[in-house]
């Protein structure tokens, strides 16, 4: 029995959708990951001037985020000995491997969406 063609087409969509794009956005479509990355691309940075920096995280959310990145290679925890003893945390060669990736995403922005750098 043929299928519907809804069905096949949607099939043959999902045939075409790439792992490693899949992948590369649940991670870094979740909320407030962008955002952690863009400050991380600087310099490493403290758990408190990070959490300043992106107004509105509170400190348990960015505390997830940073494990999950952390995770998947892509930053980490440096612990500077006290007293008193303070968290930074910094990008790894990957993390900051996105750093092309980023800058077209923003001129990709200015463009389409009428943001400007440093806007808010």
């Amino acid at each position: 029995m043929a299928q519907p063609r809804e069905e096949r087409h949607r099939e043959e969509v999902c045939k075409t959708v790439d792992v490693g794009i899949t992948r590369v956005f649940e991670l870094l479509g979740k909320r407030w990951t962008g955002p952690i990355i863009s400050v991380l691309m600087a310099q490493p940075v403290h758990f408190a001037e990070l959490r300043r920096a992106i107004p509105g995280i509170s400190e348990r959310m960015l505390s997830d985020r940073l494990s999950e990145l952390g995770s998947a290679g892509l930053v980490v925890r440096e612990v500077d000995e006290g007293p008193p003893l303070r968290v930074a945390y910094r990008l790894t060669e990957s993390g900051a491997a996105m750093g092309p990736a980023l800058d077209e995403l923003l001129k990709w922005a200015e463009a389409h969406m009428g943001v400007r750098k440093g806007s808010c």
